[in-house]
């Protein structure tokens, strides 16, 4: 019996389909698929956003002007959502608070944009911005302004106070403030006691839960012996995207792998998961650096429910993965470093797309199609028996 394809691979040769920039020929074969299979994911998503229905409707003798209508003024608020992101790529980018970004609303406000617009695309409602308007500074902005330039003065007097000792002095001057609220500002401030520890300089990295069974020896004589798998990740002006690779040694593909927003333990079990659902039940070894995603107890039930045995390298040796290094290199040399991405989307269809061209293009330099999950475990199957 066939198996089932990943429904984040599906998703992804949609969204590539969907894109226009490849023939559905093209698609199909890139990501070895049937160009039948294709059109019939194409109208089950179709179906699923309510596409087909309205495409029918318009057919059947649907208002055209009205629609012509809606169309310019939905471009029209684009335009203006692709003017906010532009203008405030530099706010959005470092995550900073949104009263930072209220004084970018008001001079939108004067380009006769929309304030609610703008405030959504900028990620805080329109009511903040009125208050903030009516009152730019608040009280407890005044108060802590204050409260920073007595404390900045105690501490130049004598930098090895720490904040419970600023606090106590800044009671005996008549100021109130509570211990936690004179450690949150001189955190931000970065006011530190000269004979304070640095933080983050100590620390121990977890124990490995497998032996290096690799030894920096990254050839395979046959595919499905020996799997890489790292994470990178990746800015855009929505904030990072993750993408967990899972590579064979002996083939350098990308078997499987899981782009998220956020790098959890989740998101390494999708990445092998979805290489097991192309490839079906194999004996290798996956290999990857001491990441706590991959230390995780979910990442180690799902290597022992597959049967598969599981190998790390040291710490702090990235030659010990150097082989999966080397393929985020070329991603980031051919695909990320290459423009500013304004969305996670258009990041995540650019990396697909790649990804899948670079295997046909190997393939077909080897005088070989791009090979189906079926003809690649049988491949692997023939290559065992051998």
């Amino acid at each position: 019996m066939p198996l089932a394809y990943p429904k984040e691979f599906r998703r992804d040769v949609i969204a590539v389909a969907r894109k226009g920039d490849q023939t559905m020929a093209k698609v199909a074969r890139s990501f070895g698929v049937s160009e039948s299979c294709l059109a019939r994911w194409l109208r089950l998503a179709a179906r699923d956003d309510g596409l087909a229905g309205k495409s029918q409707s318009v057919a059947a003798g649907g208002d055209l002007e009205t629609e012509n209508r809606e169309l310019r003024k939905r471009t029209k608020q684009l335009e203006q959502e692709n003017v906010i992101l532009r203008r405030g790529d530099g706010l959005l980018r470092p995550r900073r608070p949104p009263k930072m970004m209220f004084p970018l609303v008001r001079g939108h406000a004067a380009d006769t944009m929309s304030v609610a617009v703008t405030c959504r695309v900028l990620g805080f409602s329109k009511q903040a911005f009125y208050r903030w308007l009516a009152h730019p500074v608040t009280q407890r902005d005044w108060d802590d302004a204050h409260l920073i330039h007595a404390a900045r003065d105690i501490h130049h007097d004598d930098p090895a106070f720490g904040y419970r000792y600023l606090r106590d002095e800044l009671a005996e001057q008549g100021i109130v403030a509570s211990r936690n609220g004179v450690n949150r500002l001189c955190t931000q401030q970065r006011m530190w006691s000269v004979h304070s520890r640095k933080r983050g300089l100590n620390r121990k990295p977890g124990p490995p839960v497998h032996d290096d069974l690799v030894l920096r020896d990254f050839t395979a004589a046959v595919p499905n012996q020996l799997w890489l798998t790292d994470i990178t990740q990746h800015p855009t002006a929505q904030g990072k995207l993750y993408l967990c690779a899972v590579k064979d040694a002996c083939s350098r593909r990308i078997v499987g792998y899981s782009i998220d927003n956020r790098m959890t333990s989740a998101l390494a079990v999708h990445a092998l998961r979805n290489a097991l659902s192309l490839l079906g039940h194999i004996e290798a070894i996956v290999h990857s650096d001491r990441g706590s995603q991959f230390r995780s107890n979910a990442y180690v039930c799902e290597l022992r429910g597959a049967q598969l045995r599981g190998s790390m390298g040291r710490v702090g040796a990235c030659a010990d993965n150097a082989a999966m290094k080397a393929f985020f290199s070329l991603l980031q040399k051919n695909v990320l470093n290459r423009q500013r991405w304004h969305t996670r989307e258009d990041l995540r269809l650019a990396i697909v797309v790649w990804i899948e061209n670079t295997h046909h293009r190997r393939r077909r330099q080897d005088g070989l199609g791009r090979l189906t999950p079926i003809e690649f475990e049988t491949l692997t199957q023939t290559a065992h028996a051998a």
